[in-house]
């Protein structure tokens, strides 16, 4: 067992190089929200299973607060309203369930910021479509080679790892870098 401790905190610290060699991206990521919420504009977090709790929690984040008192930030996860998921679901098929939300919710100026391990869930891929149909920026965290995903959006954060969970470690890292940034400079 111990053993295996240290072959996944070794996969952890090799996932941190991933994303401590992506400032760039980072800030690039930083800097667009800022913008848009500047503006007046919200933040669309989606994605499936613990990169829908990711949304979820990065969305509160913005709405409640990151580490200060501080006015609320608009931002929403997608996957937190069950009946418009199973109604979508069971009416367009789970391959739509964001992009028919992203369709009437996003605006231009809004980033929609879809998260997927694998870089090739349809649905988020859908869900990007549907963005940039309505001129709507695009952000994207993913993992692995980034998937389909990575060409489809503006700007991808790839964490090039080929484990889930240390994807999604860094994932959950870097939307706290992210919120950290931008509560400090609003």
């Amino acid at each position: 067992m111990l053993e295996d401790i240290k072959r996944i905190i070794s996969q952890h610290q090799s996932a941190l190089e991933v994303l401590k060699n992506s400032g760039a991206t980072l800030q690039q990521i930083t800097l667009i929200c800022q913008k848009a919420l500047r503006n007046g504009n919200k933040i669309i977090f989606f994605g499936n299973g613990g990169s829908a709790a990711d949304s979820q929690h990065l969305a509160a984040e913005f709405v409640g607060r990151f580490q200060k008192n501080r006015e609320p930030l608009a931002a929403l996860a997608l996957s937190v309203n069950s009946s418009t998921l199973t109604a979508i679901g069971n009416d367009f098929g789970f391959q739509e369930v964001f992009s028919r939300q992203i369709s009437c919710l996003a605006k231009p100026g809004d980033i929609a910021f879809g998260i997927s391990t694998s870089g090739n869930s349809p649905n988020v891929l859908n869900g990007f479509k549907a963005a940039k149909e309505g001129n709507v920026d695009t952000v994207a965290f993913l993992g692995k080679d980034g998937g389909k995903i990575a060409n489809q959006v503006d700007i991808p954060l790839i964490v090039s790892v080929e484990q889930t969970p240390r994807i999604q470690e860094i994932h959950i890292l870097a939307g706290h870098i992210i919120c950290e940034l931008i509560e400090a400079s609003l």
